[in-house]
């Protein structure tokens, strides 16, 4: 399993469809999964933490869990099958580990209210993640530590011909 993080919730260009924005904790990859509006707005609401001055369905699940001694351990975003989703609440309930089907987007909205870790298999990653591009300034950076970290001493005569470091004339 891979933790995530959600970054965010953006608009699809064409269709104007949310798609939550989830990042590995390395900001490698990301998990883009589209969401409708009223699910994209409890999410959004989750992320700033924004209070209601009533309790939205989420809040009131979150908080039914916490009046029933039950602990929301981690969300799971554990398969994806004929292009959708599929997510698991892992609870504690009295020390028992009780496993509930969820849509991604509600496991989402819930885990932002709990706090809690936002996990996808291994497997969902692999084949739905897309990489992060890093920007040209990050690679050349990545690139020259590179350099520095392979380099030896005796490649300077190698850069250098006819002696062993460059020329001070």
């Amino acid at each position: 399993m891979v933790e995530m993080k959600v970054s965010g919730v953006i608009l699809e260009p064409q269709s104007r469809s949310p798609i939550v924005v989830l990042k590995d904790t390395d900001e490698r990859r990301a998990l883009l999964i589209w969401v409708g509006e009223p699910e994209a707005n409890a999410i959004l609401l989750g992320l700033e933490q924004v209070p209601t001055p009533r309790p939205l369905t989420h809040d009131l699940f979150f908080s039914t869990l916490k009046t029933l001694g039950a602990a929301l351990g981690e969300v799971r975003i554990s398969d994806m099958r004929n292009n959708t989703f599929f997510a698991e609440l892992k609870l504690d309930v009295d020390g028992k580990e009780i496993v509930v089907d969820a849509r991604p987007s509600d496991a989402i909205a819930l885990a932002l209210r709990a706090q809690s870790p936002i996990l996808v298999s291994d497997e969902v990653m692999t084949n739905s993640s897309i990489p992060i591009n890093q920007s040209k300034e990050d690679q050349d950076t990545e690139d020259f530590k590179k350099f520095i970290d392979s380099v030896k001493p005796s490649d300077f005569g190698k850069m250098f011909p006819g002696g062993g470091g460059p020329s001070t004339s």
